[in-house]
This record gives C-alpha cells, structure tokens and sequence, in this order.
C-alpha cells in the first residue's frame, strides 16, 4: 500500500532532479579538470622555454664578444703593428685591458674576455689576475661554446668558453695569429636557476650527456642522477622540448625539458605533480564538499518530509485498518507538532465515538444472548429433568437406595445451578462443580462413564460465563461417548499463558473426520438458525461477545481417537460484567 505514497514520489523526484546536476557537474568538471590540468602543464614548459630564452640571449650576446674584439681598431693596431718602445707597448696593452674589462661589464653574467697570441705565448685579459695563460697555445680553437674545467678539488671552478682565431679560418691555436676569447662561470647559470626556483617547488638543472649536471644551490643531487637515469640519453635525443611523468622516490613528478640552441645543452625541471595539479584538486574537492552538502539536504529534507508528512499519514493509514479489522480501541499516540495534530485529535475523536456506539451494540447483543440462553434453559433442562427421573423410578422399583440418594442429590445441586438465570457470572470454581453433577449422573445412568478434572488452583478464581463448559460436555457425551459400544473418559483441564485462558475437555469417543470438523468451524462463524445447534454456538458466541480478541470455541482431532475441545477466553475479566 506503500509502495506509491507521496513520500517516496517526492524523494524520488528530488532525486531524478539532482542526478542530471550531479552528473552535468561532473562532465563538466571532467573537461575543466582536463583543460586545467593541459594549461598548467603548458604553462610550466612555457615558464621553463621563457627561462631557456633569457639564458641564450645572455649567452649569445656573450658569444658575440669575440668578433666585437676582433674588429676593434685599437686591439687590431695592437696585433698588426706594436709599439716597439716599451712604454709605448705597455700603454697599448693597458688601453687593450680597459676595451676589454669595459667591453665585459656590458653583459649582466660574471664573465672576462681574453686576446691571446699563441706565437708569443701571452694573453692580455679582462681579468687581471689571468694575464698569462698555461696551455693555452696549443690545441684546438673553441669556435663553439665548450664546457671547461679549471683548477681541481675545491679551488675546481667550472667555464663556458668560446674563441674566435685570427684569421677567422683558422681551427689550431698554434696556427693563429690572436685568438679572441669570452668564457663565463658557470656559477652564473646556477644564480638564473636559484632565481627562477625562488618560491616554487620545482628543482632545475641544466644536463649534457657528457658532463656532469649543473645544479641549483638547492639542488638533491640523488633525485638529480635518479631523474636524469630514467630519463635516459635516448628518450632526450633529438628533442627540442617536452614533458614526461615519472615516478622518484614513490611520488610521481612532471618533468619539463627544453634545449639551448646555444650551449646544446638541455635545461630540465621537475616538479611534484600534485603540486602542479593542486588547482585541480582543490576544484574536485570543492565540487565533492558541494556534492556532499546537497546529498546532506536531499538527506534532511526528506527527513523533515517523512517526520512532518509521511509518519502522521502512515500512523492516520495504519488505525483506520486496524478499526476495520475491527479493532475500535486503535488511538493515534503520534504527535506531529503541525497541522496533522488537528487531523490526528479529530480520528482519535471519532475512535471513541465509534467505540461508544459499537459497545452499546455488544451491549444489547448480550442482552438478546442472555434472553436466549435462559430460553434455552427452559427447552434443554426438561428434557434431561426426564431421563433423570425415569432413572430414580427405575433405581426405585429395583430397591436401589443409595442410587436413588445419589441422583437426587447430584439432580437438585444441578438444577439449583442452572436456575439461578438472574446471575450470569460465576468463578470457574462454581462451573466445574456443576460439570461434575452433571457427569456424576451421566454416569449413574450409563454406568460405563468416567471422568478426570484437573485444572490449576490459580484459575479456579477467574469469573466466566455462566454455562460455557456444561454445554461442551454434553455435546461430548452425546456424539462421542454414547456412539462408542465399551466405556468412555471424558477430560477436562486447564491451562494459562499470559493473558491468556484455556479449558480442554478431551472425550476417548467415535470422534469426527477432518470433513465434518471443518464443516463444524463453518458453521460456529454463522448466525444463529433452526438448522445450527444451539449449545456449542452459543458458548462460542458468548465468548467472541465477552471477552473478543482471540476468544472462542475450536475443535481439533486427537492422535489416539477422539476430540478435544478448547474454550479459550482473553484476560480475567469480560465486557459486560
């Protein structure tokens, strides 16, 4: 019945309205993330190209030293046509040294520039400290920018150098007639890298892979060597720039590389990957944090929903089925704290009217049972008043004394019971006494019946129905024991469980089979007419009417033979009394 209320339909279609967001959102967040994600990455190989472009301005600008020197007339006087006084020469090398340191301090990088004559084995250079040069006539001319060492251990300090000989041609220092040179520490590229890693959690470097790496002054030279293993001569080979993922350390990295035209040398970064794709993150998170707060409310809307709409309707639907089950006791104990209080106080309003009217209707029932009941008295006592009597005349004329004492006595106990018709409830007690007259003369006249009561003490105090067993006795007697050609025992206990009451009498008779059992139930859920008896039908009624509930007569077969009936009544006091 549930299945299609209002509260459901409404949860669902807060549902079916969020799942074309949730789902809209997250495509969308999908490309952004991807497009984000593409744009930081360029964006980071773009900043390290920008990078790679100020190093080879500086270094081509460097590189453009030497033939500025060699088209100088002043160092080109020098060369062609020296002085041959000796202060004359001196003033041309110091006037030289001052074009060149001049010419040096034009460039932002810590550089000297450098005239040797190899024939001469001198060199006339910006820095003072290297005006002579060991080895420096013979070998080959660095007409490309070369990467150089100079000292050793700690004093070790690391060039770029690059020269130009006179004549231009000319590719062996001893064949020249001067060399132009410009070299730079390399001190300076490692000033750019702080400069450009300042602030970020990148680590740059610039690699050849015939020398060792140039690094930042914070560089990890483990990470470094890890990177540059995995990255591999192959993979560089041949390429301008790039990006690759690779895993140091167990943390992924996003490596960015770039060549310099200039040096040929590759300036690589790398950078914690989620670092580069904290942005995104940060995004996904927020939407997840967004998605979790409208689920939340989805959560506690319908909560409210069910708490202010759903509970009072369920509770308003449950009792109007228990009132047509027939359960006119149903209340409503909810309280909603809204406008269903109203509706809830009006159904438990309507309750108790409806219980009052259907009480008065059992009431007069009653009465009309009651009015039967001692009409029926009036039929069935006669009857058996005969067969009684019929029983003392015969005891009588055979000179059977104590028979005769003892049906009379059983009969007038009997008689001074059912009589009474102005008291309608007596305790249990007083209605097994009766039973047990009424089977003490059953058995003076058929000689072959025996009876058994055992039923607990604690329920011999329980008020009943006046004439609820009697009748079930009787009907035993009459279709079971009398049918049945030997002797017959007739049972009768009791029981309680809980609130529940229950007499069995059991008969060892002719009994019933399952058909007429079956038809017997059927017929105790009738009206009352001619066609039905009157005695077993109106115990069952009086106790539907009583005590209702699960109140009632039932019959069932026994396994060794015959039936055992069950009077059954709930609580310990009945309607009406």
């Amino acid at each position: 019945m549930f299945k299609s209320n209002i509260f459901r339909k409404i949860v669902l279609m807060i549902f079916l309205f969020l799942v074309p967001i949730i789902i809209l959102y997250s495509i969308s967040t999908s490309i952004s993330t991807e497009v984000v994600k593409e744009q930081i990455q360029t964006s980071n190989l773009n900043q390290l190209t920008f990078l790679l472009k100020q190093l080879d301005t500086n270094i081509e600008q460097l590189s453009m030293f030497p033939i500025l020197l060699s088209y100088d007339p002043y160092i080109r006087e020098f060369i062609d046509r020296r002085p041959e006084r000796l202060f004359d020469a001196l003033n041309a090398e110091y006037r030289m040294i001052e074009k060149l340191s001049l010419q040096s301090v034009s460039n932002a990088w810590q550089n000297d520039l450098a005239v040797i004559l190899p024939r001469e084995g001198k060199s006339i250079s910006s820095n003072v400290f290297q005006t002579h040069l060991n080895q420096q006539t013979a070998g080959p001319v660095y007409v490309q920018w070369t990467y150089a060492k100079e000292g050793a251990g700690k004093s070790q300090r690391n060039y770029f150098v690059r020269e130009i000989g006179e004549p231009a041609t000319e590719s062996w220092r001893q064949s020249a007639k001067a060399i132009f040179r410009v070299r730079f520490d390399s001190r300076n590229l490692t000033m750019m890298l702080d400069s450009y890693k300042d602030g970020k959690d990148n680590d740059p470097f610039l690699y050849h892979p015939q020398e060792q790496p140039i690094l930042n002054s914070t560089s990890s030279a483990d990470m470094t060597n890890e990177l540059i293993s995995q990255l591999g001569d192959e993979q560089l080979n041949g390429m301008e720039s790039g990006q690759e993922l690779v895993v140091l350390d167990g943390h992924q990295y996003l490596v960015s590389f770039v060549k310099s035209k200039q040096l040929d040398w590759y300036l690589i970064d790398y950078v914690p990957y989620q670092s580069v794709i904290a942005p995104i993150t940060k995004s996904r998170n927020f939407f997840y944090i967004i998605l979790g707060l409208l689920l939340i409310l989805v959560v506690t809307a319908s909560f409210s929903l069910y708490r202010n709409v759903q509970r009072p309707l369920r509770q308003l639907i449950l009792n109007f089925q228990r009132m047509k089950r027939g359960d006119f006791s149903a209340r409503i104990r909810y309280r909603a704290r809204n406008e269903f209080d109203f509706l809830i106080f009006r159904f438990n309003e309507m309750a108790d009217q409806i219980q009052i009217l259907i009480e008065k209707v059992y009431a007069e029932k009653i009465q009309s049972r009651e009015a039967t009941l001692k009409q029926l008295q009036s039929q069935i006592n006669p009857h058996f008043l005969y067969n009684s009597l019929f029983f003392i005349i015969n005891s009588a004329m055979m000179d059977d004394r104590e028979s005769v004492v003892k049906m009379s006595e059983n009969l007038a106990e009997f008689y001074r019971y059912t009589t009474r018709v102005e008291k309608q409830w007596v305790t249990l007690e007083e209605e097994l006494e009766l039973v047990r007259h009424y089977l003490t003369i059953q058995n003076l006249r058929m000689e072959r019946l025996a009876f058994e009561m055992d039923v607990p003490e604690k329920m011999l105090e329980l008020r009943v129905p006046r004439l609820i067993i009697q009748p079930i006795v009787e009907n035993a007697i009459v279709h079971g024991i009398e049918k049945t050609p030997g002797g017959g025992l007739i049972t009768i206990t009791g029981k309680q469980e809980g609130d529940a009451n229950y007499i069995f009498i059991e008969d060892d008779g002719a009994g019933m089979t399952q058909e007429q059992l079956d038809q017997l139930h059927a017929r105790l859920k009738l009206p009352m007419s001619e066609e039905i008896g009157c005695g077993t039908w109106n115990v069952h009624r009086r106790l539907l009417y009583r005590f209702r509930g699960d109140s009632g007569l039932t019959f069932e077969r026994l396994p060794e033979g015959g039936i055992r009936a069950t009077i059954a009544w709930m609580g310990n006091k009945g309607f009406g009394e």
